[in-house]
This record gives C-alpha cells, structure tokens and sequence, in this order.
C-alpha cells in the first residue's frame, strides 16, 4: 500500500512526497532542492496533483506563476525549480528584473454562501486547497505573439502568455493531508467546487513592461449555486532586497487603497482606480540616501499595486481590508474595524480572520481601510473606525508585517456557470522621494509624509495596462459605441450671442467599449518598401501612404514623426546602421515644474510643436522671423507676460532633416504630386496614383552608391511617431528587421544593355585559405554551424529564370540549381552553390565547368576549386 507523507513549509507550500515501495523507503528524508522533482514525478505518477511553477522572465516586473493560486513568493532562495527551464534559484516578484528587491507574496481567495454554509478557499500556503489535476492535464502551458512560425504563437496575447487550471474539490482526508482544516469552524475543508482558468500576460514593451495582466475564469462544477460569490487577491507585502540579513524584508512595510486619481488630460478630474498598493516605510535608504549598489543593503523605493481591469458587472462592492499581529499575540491581534460593521471574529482579537466565516466577512464586508501610516489619525470618537490601541497604532504607524486583502463582489454562479475576472499587478518606480520621509510620521505630519510619496509611475502603468486590454476610443464589436471621452477647454470667446466658443481643446478618449482588444501601443504602419540593384549600388523606392495617415489608437492624432533608412551586412537586428533620416521639423517644449518631486525640475508634457505653432502661441506674429526657438535653454528659459505661471524652452524632437533632397538625402520620387488628404474621394483621379496604385504623395527614394557588388546586403525602412509624453510613451519605431531585403548590387552597369549582362562567378578560383567568411562572401551569422556547409561560390548577373549545371572535366553532373524568380525579387538576378553534390557530398580540388541556361541565352565558363 502506498503511504504519503508531506511537510508544509509555513512561508510558502513545499510539498514533500516519499512514496513506501519496495525501491524507496518510507523513512528517507528528501533533499529540499529536489522536492520540486519529487511532486512532479512521484506524485503525478499516482495521479495526484501535479503542482508546477515557473516566472514571468520578459517584463521587467517579474512575478512567480503557479498552477495552485499563489501569486508571487518572498524571500525563498534555492528552493524552486522553473517548471520549464529546470533551473533553480531566487524566485518571487522581483521589481526591478535583476535587481533582488522583492514586493509581495499574494494568493488568491474565494468565497461563497452555499445551501447557506459559508465557503471559503484559497490559494494561502499552509491551507493548499487549489490543486491542479495530474500531469499532464495539469501542466502549465505557454504562449507568446513573437515567433508567428512557432506553435506557440497560436492564442497568444502577449510576448508571454502562462495559462494554468486549478480546481476546488479535494476534502481533507488522509489522502489529501495538505488540503487545508477549517481551524475556526473545527471542521474539514468544505470545497466550493470550482475550476479556475487563470491566464497571465507580459511584454517587454518600454510602456508596457511594468504590470502583469491577469484573465481569470471561475466556474462552478458543482451541482449547487453558489451565491453571494466574492473573489479576493490577499496581498502579502515583502518589500526589501532579499538578500538583505540584517532586517527582515517584511517588518516595516506599509498598505493602502487609491480609489481615484488625477485624469492626465488636465481637466482637474479624476479617474477611478480602486487600487490596493503596498511598499517599503521609507525605501531602506543607507546613511541618509537611496542606493542601488551592493551594501550591507539595497534601497527599495518601489511600490507595487493591484486593481481591477473588468468585473462581469459594473455594481460590484469593493472592499479592502488590512490586518496584522504585532507581537504575535491574542492581544495584539489588530485591524482596522468600522463601527457600523463590527463583527465579532470570537477569537479574542479584532484582526486575523480565522476560518471560514470571518475570511468571508473580510471578502464581503465592503469597507475600505484606512492606511497603514494613518493609524494615528484615528482618534477616541471617530464617526467611522474604532480606536485603535495606542500601542498597537504606534507600533505599526511606520509599518509592519501584516496581510490584506482586495476583494470584490457579490456574483452569482449557478451550477455550469462561470465569470470572468481580470486584474493587473502593477509596479511603479521612485515611489520614495525622501531618504528621511520617517521623520515626518514621528512627527505626528503624515500629510507630510505622503507628500513625499509619488504615486504617478505605479498609477500610469496601471492606466496602460487597461488600454491595452480595451483601446479606449476602438469600437471592437461595431455596434457605434467606442468607449468614453472628455473634451478639456483651455481657452473660449464669447460670440455674439454671449456663448462661449472653445478656441483651444483637446479631446482624450479615456475609456474602451468594454469588448477586449489586447492591443498595445505601437508605431505607424511599416512603409511598403521596394528595392533595385543599380552599377555598385541599391535603389531604395517606398510608400507611406499608411504610416503617414493612420492615427495611433489611443490619441487618436496622427503621429506620423518620420523615416530611417539601415542597411547591414547580415539579417541581425544589431548589425544594421542607420544611413538616412527625414523627420518632421517640431520641437519638444520643456515647462518648469514647481511641484514635481523629489525636486522641481523640467517636465515634457505636450506633443511635438511645428515651429508656426510656437510662433502662433509666443511670438509676436505668425510670421514672426526675429524669433529665435532655440535662444531659450533651461539657464536662459523663455518667459512672457501673457503666460506668467510658465517658464519653459525648445528642443528638437528628432534631428528636423525635413528639406528633401537638402537636409536629408532621402527625395520624393514626384514632388510636384498634390497632396490628397483632406480631398473629396472623387476628385482624386488615376493622376494621384503610381502604375503599381500607390498615392505619389507619398513615394521616396534613396540610392545607396559605392558599395561591394560582391556581397549580399541587407535594407530596411522604419517610420517612426512622436510618443505621448503626458502618458509617459517614448517615441515608437517599425521594427527594423519587418520590411528588411536581401539584395546584390549589380557587377556590370545595366545601362550597357541585356547583352552586355555577363554572368560573373566568384570567387574563382575558391581557395579554401582564402578566408572567405571574413570578407563577406560565406557564413555570416551562423558562427555556431560547421564551416564546410557554409561554403558559397556566387553566380552574379544570372536570368531570373534558368538552370544552372556545374560538371566536371569528364562531364559528369556535379550539381544542378534551378534558379525561378521574380523578376522584381532583388535577389532574382544571383545564386549560390554550396560546393556540394548532388549526392549530398562535398566536391573536391579541381578544374569544372559551369552553364547556365535560360529561354533566351546560355553561357557556360571555367571554375577552380582549391580545398
């Protein structure tokens, strides 16, 4: 008979299994680096849960995934192996990548009123009653949209994409030992019976690398409703440089709630967040500063969040709850408690929820706690909160190890049914802009103390996160409704009829239509790109009708910036180098910020402006031609009467190489082409378009001269935008390798005629101490191959269409290549022969002879190889 045994680590789940049989013994105590082997494959061999894990490596905030419902770990080093690499080592959620700073350890908690008992079940680690099925149907899987060739691509949402499925329906029983105890209610766990479909998302994006998205679906597979359903995400703040020995990462972090905050359009409205946050007291700064090296520790200024994107209804109740013991006592037991909502937990303490019942309360209660630091703002008759016990609140003002909990709810699921839930945790930079920010708590000034805490990168990369799951703006479902938007109103006149007309506004759209996108921000659309070879040169011919005239999805502007040309010697993203450019002239205004923090500084708000912008705005005139844009500079900034609050100054946006053909190298291929947008559709005649139907508009060129027609190159056109600077998006660019062409220039001047188009063959004689690799001719960037399958002897100024035939001196067939390309393809005039056989050998030293034969002409010659 089989006997299991299993230990539970009180910070994190570890299971052991020892399975008796007559090749393992009972009483063999496991390695704990191999626990995670032995789960997998003892425990998945008896059919029982097969429990994995692995990280969120591509964002920059990386946080652990489970198939269990924990939600990130804390301070753990050498315990768990990545489901997927095998590797060991530090894992939770790490804030910044790379830096060993930890944040949390959250798990996910779910409760119902069934046949009126009361269910709760949770992802906590010491309870364990979320299990996945076996192995393999409980595997984690993986997605990601970067390689479109890998199955991997299929569904996928994100750069990285972790699915996982966990239920609720095991019992405590001797079987199942790690499946939690109802302490409270002294009974066995009572399971709700649900699966759950938890879907993680991450990128890599500069905007978009500081949250993980989360996409959950509940169902019920019982047979009884479950009503009142309440779904909650327990947050365990572990804030500190993990390796940090000295202090323990847990002891002095602190929690709060955002409801709403500042809209960024500059309205004075504000936007509902409903956020719970969590971080450091004061960042851990070491002898009065912050610091980010190697000392006896870290400084931990970040601070990380969660809110939620979309609930199945938009009536839901929010609650966010905070408890904690401080000396790990009864007595000491703490959490904020309303006065209206009192629940007695009959545990003689008013803040750790134990069983069932009071962990529902919590879920269900709809309070929102006070924060953490203002404990000691409560005071003896507070309408709302009880008084806390003074010693308690001046315990924990400046932070403590504590757990809290956002949840929302009721739901109601019946028996097959499910709902979706989706959530973001975010992360959010500079957090603590004070080194010495404690003292204003001691001082009894915690308004003071906030006003040292900066909210705004944590609030930002919340924001993007929900437009990246709905594009505000975006009517995805086309019924006529895209979502919400606010016109701000900077300026009006009064008409003639004493109303006021808006003379400066800007319209934000600020909300989606509610029908998921998965979209992010990305740059204009990639130019279409054609490329010729000319006499030792590339022709460069491309169109950006739609980088030029599609909006960006979240402005709604179009943010057309400009082009840059590369060229590389070999297909890798870091090999090319950038050979022309043309951007539009704009410039980016800088405003002097009083209030910014930690320090007042320069600040760019506002999209590009054209230079008959600034005039229009500051100088004189219109056509002002005195003004000097680039006379102001921070210690000489630009200041006028009509804008006394202001002080700001110009820079280029880009390089402003926007004359064709004058600044920029680039030309239009018809400059005198009219430009059509803004034209009615039927006054654009065949006239606006190339022979291939492209907006002449819109057509570029570029020739690259003097370059080595004995070598392949590569080309590539980008187009760039101008980003968003109030959102805190960078400025886009296409992907460089999206449109890239391989391409020879021609050997023989094509002006001298067809029949001048002498095939050319090289190197010839092929010497193998010729070091060909390094010129260029063979091999490039595939270092890791075996150098005789890298051999090439090239056939330049060939017919797109013909065979080519090498024998050798006795006329033997070697090798046959059937050349069939396009004519428009620019590789469609050269080939190569790897100097192997058409028996799959290599050819040895020695005299052959080459023919190359096409409809119209046939050429044969000599060729040396020398190996």
């Amino acid at each position: 008979m089989l006997k299991l045994h299993f230990l539970v680590h009180s910070k994190f789940f570890l299971m052991f299994a020892i399975i008796s049989s007559s090749t393992i013994s009972a009483e063999t105590e496991p390695d704990p680096v191999h626990s995670k082997f032995l789960i997998e494959h003892s425990l998945s061999s008896l059919g029982l849960p097969d429990f994995q894990l692995t990280f969120h490596k591509r964002s920059n905030l990386k946080v652990t995934k489970t198939n269990y419902g924990l939600v990130g770990s804390g301070k753990l080093p050498g315990f768990i192996v990545d489901v997927f690499t095998g590797q060991e080592g530090w894992v939770g959620s790490e804030f910044p990548a790379g830096s060993q700073i930890s944040h949390f350890q959250n798990y996910l908690v779910f409760g119902a009123i069934v046949n009126g008992d009361t269910l709760v079940s949770s992802g906590f680690s010491v309870k364990q009653e979320l299990n996945p099925d076996e192995s393999p149907y409980g595997d984690i899987l993986h997605r990601s949209n970067l390689d479109l060739e890998s199955p991997e691509y299929i569904g996928a949402v994100s750069e990285e994409d972790y699915i996982s499925v966990y239920t609720d329906t095991f019992k405590t029983s001797q079987l199942f030992q790690w499946v939690g105890w109802d302490y409270f209610g002294r009974r066995p766990h009572k399971p709700l019976n649900i699966r759950v479909t938890e879907k993680s998302y991450a990128w890599s994006l500069a905007y978009a690398q500081d949250f993980v998205i989360y996409e959950m679906i509940i169902e019920n597979i019982g047979d009884d409703q479950l009503g009142q359903f309440y779904f909650g995400i327990a947050i365990c703040p572990k804030n500190g440089w993990v390796f940090n020995e000295s202090l323990s990462i847990a002891n002095d972090d602190i929690s709060g709630f955002i409801e709403r905050y500042p809209a960024s359009d500059q309205c004075d409205l504000f936007d509902t967040l409903n956020m719970a946050w969590s971080a450091d007291n004061d960042g851990d700064p070491y002898n009065g500063k912050f610091v980010t090296g190697f000392v006896p520790y870290k400084s931990a200024r970040s601070v990380t969040g969660v809110n939620f994107i979309t609930l199945p209804r938009p009536t839901v109740k929010y609650s966010f709850n905070w408890w904690m013991k401080v000396h790990n006592n009864i007595e000491s037991d703490f959490g904020p408690r309303h006065r209206l909502n009192f629940r007695d937990f009959r545990t003689g303490g008013i803040g750790w929820p134990y069983g069932d019942v009071n962990e529902y309360h919590i879920l269900s209660n709809g309070e929102i706690d006070y924060d953490i630091p203002y404990i000691n703002d409560i005071r003896q008759y507070d309408p709302t909160w009880l008084y806390p016990n003074r010693e308690v609140a001046v315990e924990i003002m400046d932070g403590h190890q504590h757990f809290g909990m956002l949840s929302v709810g009721p739901f109601h699921i019946p028996p097959g049914g499910s709902i979706p839930l989706r959530f973001v945790i975010s992360a959010g930079e500079n957090f603590h802009t004070d080194p010495r920010n404690l003292k204003n708590l001691y001082g009894g000034d915690t308004d003071a103390y906030y006003a040292n805490l900066d909210f705004s990168d944590l609030i930002k990369n919340a924001q993007w996160a929900r437009w990246i799951y709905d594009n505000p703006g975006i009517d995805t479902d086309n019924d006529g409704y895209a979502g919400e938007f606010r016109v701000c109103v900077f300026d009006s006149v009064l008409d003639a009829n004493s109303n006021w007309i808006a003379t400066v506004a800007e319209t934000t759209w600020y909300k989606g239509d509610g029908v998921p996108d998965w979209r992010a921000a990305v740059p204009p659309p990639t130019p279409k790109m054609w490329v010729t070879p000319t006499f030792k040169g590339i022709n460069i011919r491309f169109n950006g009708q739609e980088s030029e005239t599609t909006p960006d999805i979240f402005t709604k502007l179009l943010d057309f910036e400009g082009y840059k040309i590369y060229i590389a010697r070999d297909d890798r993203e870091t090999s090319y180098s950038l050979l022309a450019s043309y951007d539009i002239e704009n410039y980016d205004k800088y405003v002097y910020n009083y209030e910014k923090q930690p320090q007042a500084g320069w600040e760019l708000l506002d999209f590009p402006m054209t230079l008959e912008e600034i005039l229009c705005a500051y100088a004189d005139s219109c056509n002002d031609t005195l003004f000097d844009v680039f006379k102001y500079r921070p210690s000489f900034p630009f200041s006028h009467p009509n804008f006394p609050e202001s002080l700001f100054y110009f820079v280029k946006h880009e390089h402003n190489v926007s004359e064709f053909g004058v600044t920029t190298p680039i030309t239009k291929r018809f400059p005198n082409a009219p430009d059509p947008r803004g034209k009615p559709a039927d006054s654009i005649t065949a006239d606006f378009y190339t022979a291939d139907g492209y907006l002449k508009f819109f057509e570029y060129e570029f020739t690259i001269e003097n370059i080595i027609p004995t070598v392949a190159y590569y080309v590539s056109v980008t187009a760039m935008d101008f980003g968003w600077p109030k959102s805190g998006l960078e400025p886009l660019e296409t992907s460089i390798t999206e449109n890239a062409q391989q391409i020879y220039a021609n050997i023989v001047d094509p002006a001298l005629g067809e029949d001048s188009l002498q095939i050319v063959v090289y190197p010839n004689p092929y010497r193998i101490d010729a070091n060909y690799r390094a010129r260029g001719f063979e091999g490039l960037n595939q270092d890791d191959r075996w150098s005789e399958r890298l051999r090439r002897i090239h056939f330049a100024n060939i017919p797109p269409k013909c065979t080519i035939s090498i024998f050798s001196l006795d006329g033997d067939l070697i090798r046959e290549i059937h050349h069939d390309k396009d004519p428009s393809d620019p590789t469609s005039r050269h080939a190569e022969w790897g100097l192997i056989s058409r028996n799959g050998l290599r050819v040895v030293s020695g005299l052959y002879y080459w023919v190359v034969e096409s409809d119209s002409r046939t050429e044969m010659g000599k060729l040396v190889i020398i190996l």
